[in-house]
């Protein structure tokens, strides 16, 4: 349970005001316990990327399993005033928040799946005021770690096998952004973290080597790779380039010839600047001519996923990449855009909700939906959206979001699975989180099921992704009603 470990008090008011005088203005209204089906769910892919890995929610899971409102919240809230200098809350309101124990069913997609724009990664249906309460943290949650997540296994791909190790804690979006990027790099890919407090709490290994200043801390850079060396007999990385790489590399190769009859081992040298695709070539000579042919050379200094593969198509023979400021802020991306959307409301019979927009990708999708993922032995095929509220035709049809002609029939008989998974249901946990190591296996399973024209980074192509017809003429039609064209919904 990392986030109570980390934080050692309630996370209820980790929300928008707005959720909150929502809540109290459904309570005003008697709407309070209508049932609502709520979406989460992003409009694009990240990066200009082709999929996106879904991560976060044993987080959410966290959140939710500990959400109740504390005498502290409470007193907290009854302390806000309005713009009069009135309570902005009634003691009653208070009260009701006070007694509320959460109920709602949550189904959710599994973290390390492979998804895509419009798909619901987390559904919420339950009481309109709980289910209204729990947008923003959810959002916080799964869109970051979502976002990282994908960043890695990008990152990973284009390592082609090679140990990838997170760097980035220094550079992280403080302290949570340092801790939950860690968690979720691992999720997407990366094999371990120099943070410390991350492998405490998620069980990551934890890899590192000596920077800089351990090196002038010494007379000599002879001196300090000793020190180091007899330091760490068998766990020694020595960072080469504080004066001259070359030479540095040479430095490391003697300290290393000296201590080996102490049984010391070179396990491998860091490079931190220059040109690394030369210096990891001449690295690579020198060592190999001395013996030290499974040493490793490591490589550090602004990497992502585009810099990697050009280093690998020059040549470059690095075997291990630390990754830092790139990968754990998203540094070319800052934010998923995930959005939660009301999508379903029960009075008597359900009424289905969508929310208009001048830019049709932002019009959200009518319904209880669901993901259905067709497949064969090969590969994934096609995700269908759909309604679960409504009857599936026996042959069901996709239809292609940006381009309605374009349309995809699959077979009755064709292998599928549903991607929402059950996690609470009226408020209890029924979901057994896997284990950290078992999502990292889900992740690489994933993407191998993706087609390598999907995973590249420029110009990927499009997976089929989009909503069962009978769905898409709903909302067309719904689209229509509510413009005032006369149409029937």
């Amino acid at each position: 349970m990392a986030l109570q470990q980390i934080y050692r008090t309630s996370l209820s008011l980790l929300t928008d005001l707005y959720q909150i005088t929502m809540a109290y203005g459904y309570w005003k209204q008697g709407m309070a316990e209508r049932e609502a089906v709520f979406h989460l769910y992003f409009r694009k892919n990240p990066f200009e990327g082709g999929y996106t890995v879904a991560a976060g929610l044993e987080h959410a899971v966290e959140y939710l399993q500990a959400l109740k409102f504390t005498e502290d919240d409470l007193a907290y809230l009854g302390s806000l005033k309005g713009a009069q200098g009135q309570p902005l809350f009634e003691q009653e309101f208070l009260e009701y928040l006070r007694q509320m124990e959460f109920s709602c069913d949550v189904d959710a997609v599994p973290e390390g799946t492979v998804v895509f724009p419009n798909e619901p990664l987390v559904r919420v249906r339950g009481p309109l005021l709980q289910a209204q309460l729990i947008e923003t943290p959810l959002l916080t949650i799964i869109n970051f770690e979502t976002l990282i997540a994908t960043k890695a296994a990008r990152i990973k791909e284009a390592a082609k096998g090679d140990t990838v190790i997170e760097f980035g804690m220094r550079r992280a979006q403080g302290i949570d952004g340092a801790l939950a990027a860690a968690r979720a790099a691992y999720v997407g890919g990366a094999d371990a973290t120099s943070n410390l407090l991350a492998g405490k709490l998620y069980d990551i290994p934890v890899k590192g080597t000596h920077a800089h200043s351990w090196v002038q801390a010494f007379d000599t850079e002879e001196e300090a790779f000793k020190a180091y060396g007899e330091a760490f007999p068998k766990d020694s990385v020595f960072l080469v380039d504080t004066y001259n790489t070359v030479e540095g590399v040479k430095k490391a190769i003697a300290v290393a010839r000296e201590l080996q009859p102490q049984g010391f081992i070179l396990g491998g040298i860091r490079l931190d600047s220059g040109d690394l695709t030369y210096l990891s070539i001449e690295a690579r000579k020198l060592l190999d001519e001395a013996g030290f042919t499974g040493t490793s050379i490591v490589a550090s200094n602004d990497l992502d996923e585009h810099l990697i593969t050009h280093l690998k198509q020059e040549g470059a023979k690095i075997n291990v990449w630390g990754v830092g400021t790139k990968m754990i802020t998203a540094y070319d991306q800052p934010a998923l855009g995930g959005v939660y959307k009301l999508a379903a409301l029960k009075n008597g019979e359900w009424e289905y909700k969508i929310k208009l927009s001048e830019q049709l990708a932002k019009t959200s999708n009518p319904g209880a939906l669901q993901v259905r993922r067709y497949y064969n032995q090969e590969r994934y095929l096609a995700d269908m959206i759909y309604n679960e509220l409504e009857p599936l035709p026996a042959q069901p049809q996709i239809v292609d979001p940006v381009d309605v002609t374009r349309r995809k029939t699959m077979d009755k008989d064709a292998l599928h699975k549903e991607l929402l998974v059950p996690v609470f249901q009226q408020g209890q946990l029924v979901y057994t989180l896997p284990t950290l190591k078992s999502i990292k296996a889900t992740t690489a399973h994933e993407l191998s099921q993706l087609h390598e024209s999907i995973r590249r980074y420029v110009n990927p192509h499009s997976y089929p992704a989009g909503l069962e017809s009978n769905l898409h003429h709903y909302k067309l039609n719904l689209i229509m009603h509510l413009k005032g064209t006369g149409s029937e919904a």
